[in-house]
């Protein structure tokens, strides 16, 4: 059995989506709430480097950051059964979104614009994407990365929810999804 003839119900659940939208928070709910493995990509970039992606990206550049995040998403979509979290910046890899889309179900978490923007002192620090930019060029950087999440399967507006309530309502559309296939 190919990839792409794999059962809806088996396919990895993979989350996408500008940084700071909860791909992480509610993946990890959702993995609970769905008796799967939570896989965040990010997470397991340092792990396997033993330093931060900020720290990454300083001392051996975006480029090898970039390859790395390839190899780490291509290797974890030949599994089965996953909640897969990518970083902001993997959608935009035509790689990593043509395996993703054509193995997983690819859930766009998106958030308009303002809501993000209320949120982004907490993730300056630990974003080296965002690092140095003014409000301008972080508006830009959004919606060009807005472009790259276009090609999806489903796309869920977090702004008005908890991660709880995210998690639930991805779950029973999952399985909705789920019993419409059989």
């Amino acid at each position: 059995m190919t990839k792409q003839e794999r059962p809806l119900i088996e396919r990895n659940i993979i989350l996408v989506g500008f940084m700071g939208v909860g791909k992480t928070s509610i993946g990890k709910k959702l993995a609970q709430k769905m008796y799967r493995d939570f896989v965040d990509v990010d997470q397991e970039i340092e792990d396997q480097e033993k330093m931060s992606i900020s720290d990454i990206f300083k001392t051996k550049g975006e480029h090898y950051f970039r390859k790395l995040e390839e190899e780490i998403v291509l290797s974890t979509c030949e599994q089965k059964l996953k909640i897969i979290s990518l970083g902001g910046g993997a959608f935009t890899q035509e790689s990593i979104k043509n395996r993703c889309l054509a193995d997983g179900l690819v859930i766009y978490l998106d958030i308009g614009f303002q809501s993000w923007k209320d949120r982004v002192h907490l993730l300056v620090d630990s974003r080296p994407i965002l690092q140095g930019k003014t409000i301008n060029e972080l508006e830009h950087l959004y919606y060009e990365r807005k472009d790259a999440y276009a090609r999806h399967h489903s796309r869920f507006l977090t702004d008005s929810f908890s991660v709880d309530d995210a998690a639930d309502y991805l779950k029973e559309s999952l399985q909705l999804a789920y019993e419409m296939e059989t």
